[in-house]
């Protein structure tokens, strides 16, 4: 069924609270995929993403049926979900029994036409209901639309974009599905450990290892010691991190390290973020030549790739761009580098797809610097062997724990407060996220902010993880003639003035 060789007894998905076998998984999926096309008619199936096993049902339903499905996070805010609601056009919205009572309206209001949530007492459609009112003849010809990620925005509102699991987009599911297959041919066989959030493009390699046939294990939360506890339960094969979770692992005292088997693990994939080269060389004496390096966005896929004996050799590169891509680094003047210049890092997609933003065609175009030929906003240089070196950054976003924050978003929701003159929010070192937003606020003349007020204020609109962690009040935030906020300047003078200075700015 659905293309795939499988024991429909053996294990397909657990993650801890529930598990399916794979004809448990492929009879649920295909009906529930049926179902989900009929209600769609024609618009889009939101799914709000826990780390449950149920998320990635939902998705590998949609994905069978050649329904686009939209990854949700969990964690944002009833004014953040609506508003990817009414962006991507669902018109289906999956919720988990621990966000129903908040989202619920949420949905409505933004115009879903059907819910599903097994939130008990509900009087909306039920998974089980749902199941049980699709055909289960899989349609292997069915038109397709490939899943929807979000990404956090520039201008301070998140933008869709289609995954770019398929090497080129396919007319219906089989070759759709055919494609994503081929570009995880290398992933070795085994159980896949999903250890980070579900609607992220890293951890959803989960749904495209269940379309490969293999079993899949959900991490519900990620301690450092209970990931270690599962890779030994599951025998995990391959998994994806970010550097936060290497930083957390190499935490753990030695003799925790020592008490949990992880030689089954032959392909950890880091992505998300820059990885200190003490965590990585300290993660590959650990764990053995089995971590991989993936670079790119949701927008573009991987687009480099570095495996540890490639790393060992070339400490700080992510790697020569995978075949479809060249790595192209402009000056300027817009006019190409010769090798080991550093310049805005472009690369050159051979299968004439570049990168969308959904319903944004002016930050498509920006992203462009001639057709097919894309920006992901870093600056860099490639070396004499075709390997690529990330520097800087061209654009303003700060990764925090692996996840993509634009200060955009809460300089937005500061500028809201009656109290706020001016505000600008910067990223700085974080020993452990590897960097955290600090807010630089202007207060109106003759006011007082509190802080831990000025945190709850930002934590009403946006999810706790794009708020800042720290609220500095200062006389301003140095704009320019035009109005502009020189961020590497003020990241540096704030830096400057806490250096050899105690931390004793609160934390929100």
């Amino acid at each position: 069924m659905a293309g795939l060789a499988v024991d429909d007894a053996g294990l397909a998905l657990a993650d801890g609270a529930s598990s399916l076998t794979w004809g448990e998984l492929l009879e649920q999926s295909v009906r529930a995929g049926n179902a989900l096309r009929e209600s769609a008619a024609g618009g889009r199936v939101a799914v709000i993403g826990a780390n449950e096993a149920r998320t990635l049902l939902a998705h590998l339903a949609a994905a069978l049926a050649g329904v686009p499905s939209v990854a949700v996070n969990a964690r944002l805010r009833p004014q953040e979900v609506e508003y990817i609601l009414r962006d991507s056009g669902a018109t289906v919205c999956m919720i988990p029994e621990s966000r129903y009572a908040e989202l619920f309206p949420v949905a409505g209001r933004a115009g879903c036409r059907t819910i599903v949530s097994d939130a008990p007492g509900t009087a909306v459609t039920s998974w089980r209901e749902l199941v049980a009112s699709g055909s289960a003849e899989w349609n292997p010809h069915a038109p397709v639309e490939p899943l929807i990620l979000y990404t956090s925005g520039t201008s301070g509102f998140p933008k869709g974009t289609h995954s770019r699991w398929a090497a080129r987009p396919e007319p219906d599911v089989a070759r759709h599905l055919a494609s994503v297959r081929a570009g995880m041919a290398a992933v070795p066989d085994g159980t896949h450990l999903v250890a980070g959030p579900l609607h992220h493009n890293g951890p959803l390699m989960g749904l495209r290892s269940l379309l490969m046939g293999r079993r899949v294990a959900v991490l519900p939360k990620f301690t450092a010691e209970a990931a270690l506890a599962a890779i030994e339960r599951h025998r995990a094969a391959s998994t994806v991190m970010v550097p936060t979770h290497l930083s957390r692992l190499l935490a753990l005292p030695a003799e925790v390290r020592e008490r949990y088997d992880v030689s089954s693990m032959a392909h950890l994939v880091l992505t998300g973020a820059p990885c200190p080269p003490e965590v990585k060389r300290a993660v590959i004496d650990w764990f053995g030549p089995v971590v991989s390096e993936a670079y790119g966005g949701s927008e573009s896929g991987t687009v480099c790739m570095i495996n540890s004996a490639e790393w060992l050799r070339k400490p700080g590169s992510v790697g020569r761009p995978l075949p479809r891509f060249e790595a192209v680094v402009v000056g300027d003047d817009d006019r190409p580098l010769p090798a080991n210049r550093t310049g805005r890092l472009y690369f050159r997609d051979s299968t004439g797809q570049g990168i969308t933003y959904l319903g944004d065609p002016d930050k498509t175009a920006a992203a462009h610097l001639e057709p097919n030929l894309f920006c992901l906003g870093d600056v860099g240089h490639v070396d004499d062997d075709g390997y690529v070196y990330v520097t800087d950054r061209a654009v303003d976003m700060v990764i925090s724990g692996g996840v993509n924050v634009y200060p955009a978003e809460s300089e937005r929701v500061l500028h809201g407060h009656p109290q706020v003159a001016d505000a600008a929010v910067i990223g700085v070192p974080d020993q452990d996220m590897g960097e955290s937003l600090v807010a630089l606020v202007v207060p109106h003349a003759g006011q007082k902010l509190d802080e831990p007020a000025l945190g709850s204020y930002c934590r009403e609109s946006l999810a706790s993880y794009k708020c800042p962690s720290r609220y500095v009040f200062v006389d301003s935030v140095g704009r320019d003639a035009m109005g502009k906020v020189q961020k590497k300047r003020l990241r540096q003078t704030y830096l400057a003035s806490r250096e050899g200075a105690p931390d004793a700015v609160p934390r929100a």
